[in-house]
């Protein structure tokens, strides 16, 4: 009632300053002004004595949605396509692969399962096939097929799992409400410097392969100095090398950079025809790791538009044992100021990697890290990008090269055997005759000429033994 009579007041003070004399009205609008200020600070008060707790009660409200709500609806929208997972490393360490032993439902001593894997909204996940670089020129093949067989039998006997052999099918398994599995050679002694082998290995499911892992092979460069093997001067990649790179253009596998070195990945980057990944690499300039790419390399890759998903292990996160979200998010921060957010992804290496930070110590954690770079004002569309967007744009882009490329008959190249340096490695040649003597033969017949002189100096001896 007070405000409805000072408003009524008001008017009329401005009726009686419109036929004011002009000397006084002056002096009138002062008087209007000061009425018109008490007004408005009535009205604002006693909005203020009647909402205000109200409004409170809302910005908390929408406070809340932002940091947790939000993140969930967002995750909701764009699950994650994760880049690398070593799940199938653990199984065979702890399990000997022996599926029927466990439930994946629920797994200790490992950072991934499909519960946690379903709360971090997980909706694909590159499964990597890994095998020790000391198999390398032994048994690495026969390896990596017993580790290709353990992820299809996972992601075949688990309906919660759906194996996806292309950009289409990984779409539609998000549809379906499935994890879709992607398998991913770690390391390119797995094929033995064999074109034939890296086809089967395609026929198999496997759509993506890092070129090294911790030691060279005769055709690629490791980052790593830890096996001092195929040690060679200006041949970070070589004629073999190279081949590689266009079969796997040509069969629509996508080439994984993590792991060699810097050289090696530039001449990748300058030669493949499809856009290539770093499965799980992070950010030299924040943290200067071997492992982790400078900023010109990452410079390159947006040229060729690649994609370098995030590793979370702490030693490539923050230089020390330890980290915490805050570390990783600087990695993000500082890749999206180089090459922008198109560029970026995902590739925890849980269950491969020793130790991870404070908050993301296992696969359900990665709500937490989007929560944190929703508060560094990354917007949603960015988000949306890193989460599932950009993987499948370099996807696409792999299997349009293919499309391209299909006309194209399997390459027989093949590698000399003073590159691979192995005597196991057999040349198969037919049989010959001197090669497989006849029993009839004279080479045959001096088989027994030792056993028979033998008998004969020993005759006497067991003569007078006998006497």
């Amino acid at each position: 009632m007070f405000v409805l009579q000072s408003r009524a007041e008001s008017w009329k003070l401005l009726i009686v300053c419109r036929f004011t004399a002009s000397s006084l009205q002056q002096t009138c609008l002062n008087m209007l002004a000061q009425k018109t200020l008490t007004v408005a600070s009535s009205i604002f008060w006693t909005w203020s004595l009647r909402h205000l707790v109200v409004l409170f009660s809302l910005c908390g409200f929408i406070n809340g949605y932002s940091d947790r709500d939000r993140v969930q609806d967002l995750m909701s929208r764009y699950p994650l396509i994760d880049g690398h997972n070593d799940l199938a490393l653990q199984l065979k360490i702890l399990h000997n692969n022996h599926l029927t032993q466990i439930d994946l439902h629920n797994v200790s001593k490992m950072a991934t399962d499909i519960t946690r894997l379903q709360a971090g909204h997980v909706q694909a996940q590159m499964f990597s096939v890994y095998v020790l670089c000391g198999a390398q020129d032994k048994d690495a093949v026969r390896l990596t097929l017993e580790q290709i067989d353990v992820i299809r039998r996972m992601c075949t006997e688990y309906p919660d799992f759906e194996l996806v052999t292309s950009a289409q099918e990984l779409k539609d398994s998000e549809m379906r409400r499935k994890i879709a599995c992607l398998l991913s050679i770690e390391g390119g002694h797995s094929i033995d410097s064999s074109l034939p082998a890296l086809r089967m290995f395609y026929q198999l499911g496997v759509r993506s392969m890092a070129l090294t892992h911790t030691c060279n092979t005769p055709w690629a460069e490791s980052s790593s100095k830890r096996y001092n093997v195929y040690q060679r001067d200006n041949h970070s990649l070589t004629y073999f090398g190279k081949a590689v790179v266009e079969e796997m253009n040509r069969l629509g596998m996508i080439v994984d950079l993590s792991h060699t070195s810097w050289d090696t990945a530039w001449a990748v980057l300058n030669h493949s025809r499809a856009p290539v990944i770093f499965s799980h690499s992070s950010s030299y300039t924040i943290c200067n790791h071997s492992r982790n790419v400078p900023d010109w390399l990452l410079h390159e890759l947006k040229r060729s538009r690649g994609l370098i998903m995030v590793n979370f292990y702490n030693k490539f996160i923050s230089c020390r044992d330890e980290a915490n979200i805050s570390h990783v998010a600087d990695h993000f921060d500082h890749i999206k100021k180089v090459i922008g957010a198109q560029s970026i992804g995902i590739g925890g290496d849980f269950d491969g990697a020793e130790s991870f930070p404070r908050g993301l110590e296992d696969v359900s954690k990665y709500p937490a890290l989007i929560q944190e770079l929703l508060q560094r004002n990354w917007t949603e569309n960015d988000l949306a990008n890193v989460l599932r967007r950009n993987f499948l744009r370099v996807f696409e882009e792999v299997e349009r090269v293919r499309d391209q490329l299909r006309l194209s008959p399997p390459s027989e190249v093949q590698i000399s055997l003073v590159e691979v340096q192995n005597p196991c490695r057999l040349v198969l040649r037919p049989p010959s005759s001197r090669v497989l003597p006849s029993k009839e033969s004279p080479s045959s017949s001096a088989q027994h000429r030792p056993l028979g002189l033998l008998v004969i100096v020993l005759l006497p001896f067991i003569l007078l033994m006998i006497e």
